[in-house]
């Protein structure tokens, strides 16, 4: 059997990072990961993937992620059910995180964020110990609000798309008869 998944995106908060009874480390967060068409306005879509990390990379991805920090996960699907302080029985599909890169420098991520309403402060958040109540993880119950990435590929303009070295002084210049296929 094959459950692998490989995501790009962008954090939609900050990770929650919290212990279990026995002391073990578990953050979840949400990645926002454009989708590759556009919709009848032009704009780009995002799809909004809830995912977990568990142990000591839990608190190093809490300690060096922040909202709208580029990540690759690596990881696996998984689904779980629990019951909530209601009564009502939960489902919940997520990646288990396996492995993460961070895809960009911290100048960049501080840079990201300032442009989009946070701070760049580079001191390491504080994080929360609570046990596990209603939703283990935190994880919210639905995703709704909407993300932009501020990008050639996530603002609707696909001009950037048409020569990727545009702007370097070069112009790209390939017949047919040169390509292999």
């Amino acid at each position: 059997m094959i459950n692998r998944v490989v995501l790009v995106g962008r954090l939609t908060r900050d990770p929650d990072l919290r212990y279990t009874n026995s002391g073990t480390s578990v953050a979840s967060f949400t990645v926002a990961v454009d989708r590759n068409f556009t919709n009848q306005q032009g704009n780009r879509e995002a799809d909004f993937i809830n995912c977990v990390v568990w142990g000591k990379s839990a608190e190093n991805f809490a300690n060096f992620t922040h909202k709208g920090s580029l990540v690759g996960i690596e990881g696996r699907i998984q689904t779980r059910s629990y019951e909530n302080q209601q009564g009502n029985r939960v489902y919940v599909t997520e990646v288990v995180t396996e492995n993460f890169s961070l895809l960009e420098s911290k100048a960049e991520s501080d840079r990201y964020r300032a442009q989009h309403g946070g701070s760049a402060s580079s001191a390491p958040r504080q994080q929360s110990q609570s046990s596990f109540g209603g939703n283990p993880y935190g994880a919210p119950a639905n995703n709704q609000g909407s993300y932009q990435q501020d990008n050639a590929y996530g603002n609707g303009n696909n001009d950037a798309m048409q020569d990727p070295f545009a702007g370097n002084g070069s112009k790209t210049d390939i017949s047919e008869d040169d390509l292999p296929f």
